[in-house]
């Protein structure tokens, strides 16, 4: 027998999976991600494989099965290596998405090192006004912070509303890969009576309210809607989501748009969620709680519900309530220092210039066992709140995540990269990287659809 590989029986223990079904995940195929210091390479395919393994296990159970007839699932680490830098190999109508605006990046500071994130238009704005810029230009932000500590810096961009987070020189404390509560209401029937083409998807019918941005929740709900599930994205009308990153994470699902504070619009999201089977959030930590929607609330309202919350730092602690993205927390958290240049594999420092990972891989890799803790939560019955964070995900890579050597040489994308057309036009894309075949249709445009579930 195969050894088990022991990053992936890390993450399905993590997730209250059966031990020995881990080991029945086989991965093959030539490797990526596998540059820089850290094992991204074997968190990237750990994360795919418990999510496959999970959607296995979800199949079995809906057939009459139990977990340990689950199917062993084979990955492919080029497939995991083209999904993991899937913003990269977009294009649209041909041409390459915008990743990073120009005011996001490293900036050198009096004392050391800070990363800003600048992509959207009201964090662009409130860092222009946090260091009084005359001009919205790199020069004038290099400038502005060359006279300042780092931690001064990202402090009073902060307060202002923007995104600036002190490169650390050190491992940020150890933060949980994922946490789970369960709840009352447990043993919830899926449903039945799925389309013909649906019948054979893991998730088949089940019913996602998607309150996610930007990558780390929409992969998780993009993987869903993959395996079948009827997922439906909600967003305020009043803070649009980038065309380019949609276009990434909006296959398998669709995108409508609500107030919570409206009463109509409320009355109209109360009617989903009382029909719904799974709550996905990437709100901070305490946001969904002002409209009554804490985890709390969200399982009194439907007994038996799955709810997915993500956040940035992680729940306790000071910075619980920060905004936060895969950048700011490979700073934040010492990993940009442990990359970068003048800091040996494992010895975080700050006195190089810092670096970063092959890929946004706390994004990805939360957002794939988010996917994986949902479907083993409907695969045991509902009633179970899931928690996890980008600094979770940091502190398992840098902590715990063992090498397993060297890669199989001869990775290229191009097997895995896909066109279809889609609300934004032809997209090229990457294929999932799960066993699971692909998505039937590219994204539509964001917040176009009606705000309802299809049809079951």
């Amino acid at each position: 027998m195969a050894a088990v590989d022991a990053a992936t029986a890390q993450a399905w223990s993590a997730l209250g999976g059966a031990a020995e079904l881990a080991g029945r995940v086989r991965y093959g195929g030539a490797s990526g991600l596998a540059e820089g210091p850290l094992p991204v390479r074997e968190l990237a395919r750990a994360t795919v494989g418990v999510c496959a393994l999970a959607a296995a296990e979800l199949a079995a159970v809906r057939a009459g099965g139990g977990a340990d007839d689950a199917a062993p699932p084979v990955v492919d680490e080029g497939a995991v290596a083209t999904a993991f830098v899937s913003e990269r190999h977009l294009r649209v109508e041909g041409r390459a998405p915008v990743t990073f605006a120009p005011l996001s990046g490293f900036w050198r500071t009096a004392d050391g090192w800070v990363r800003t994130h600048a992509n959207y238009p009201h964090h662009a704005r409130a860092l222009v006004r946090a260091l009084g810029l005359t001009e919205s230009s790199p020069e004038a932000l290099r400038e502005a912070v060359a006279g300042r500590a780092a931690v001064e810096v990202q402090e009073r961009v902060y307060g202002a509303g923007g995104l600036a987070v002190a490169v650390a020189g050190a491992y940020g404390e150890p933060q949980p890969l994922v946490e789970v509560r369960e709840f009352e209401g447990r043993s919830r029937r899926l449903p039945g009576g799925v389309p013909g083409a649906l019948r054979a998807l893991p998730a088949a019918g089940v019913r996602v309210l998607d309150l996610t941005r930007v990558i780390a929740g929409p992969v998780a709900t993009r993987t869903l809607g993959l395996l079948g599930a009827d997922v439906l994205r909600i967003d305020p009308p009043g803070l649009p989501e980038a065309d380019d990153a949609y276009a990434d994470t909006g296959f398998g699902k669709r995108s409508a748009l609500l107030d919570l504070a409206v009463a109509g619009d409320r009355a109209v999201f109360e009617g989903l969620l009382a029909e719904a089977d799974v709550v996905v959030s990437g709100y901070r930590p305490g946001a969904l709680e002002r409209y009554g929607l804490g985890v709390e609330e969200l399982m009194a309202a439907r007994p038996g519900l799955v709810v997915a919350e993500l956040c940035a730092w992680g729940w306790r602690g000071p910075w619980a309530g920060r905004r936060g993205f895969d950048s700011l927390v490979q700073a934040g958290y010492g990993v940009a220092a442990a990359c970068g240049s003048g800091a040996g594999p494992g010895v975080p420092g700050v006195g190089g210039v810092p670096g970063v990972l092959p890929a946004q891989a706390l994004d990805h890799g939360t957002g794939y066992l988010a996917a994986a803790g949902v479907l083993r939560a409907l695969a045991e019955g509902g009633g179970r709140g899931l928690r996890y964070s980008l600094a979770g995900t940091a502190s398992w890579l840098v902590r715990e995540v063992p090498p397993v050597g060297a890669p199989v040489p001869g990775y290229s994308a191009q097997p895995w990269l896909r066109e279809v057309s889609s609300g934004y036009g032809v997209l090229r894309y990457a294929a999932s990287p799960l066993p699971y075949g692909d998505w039937v249709r590219g994204p539509s445009r964001w917040g176009a659809a009606r705000a309802a579930w299809l049809p079951r």
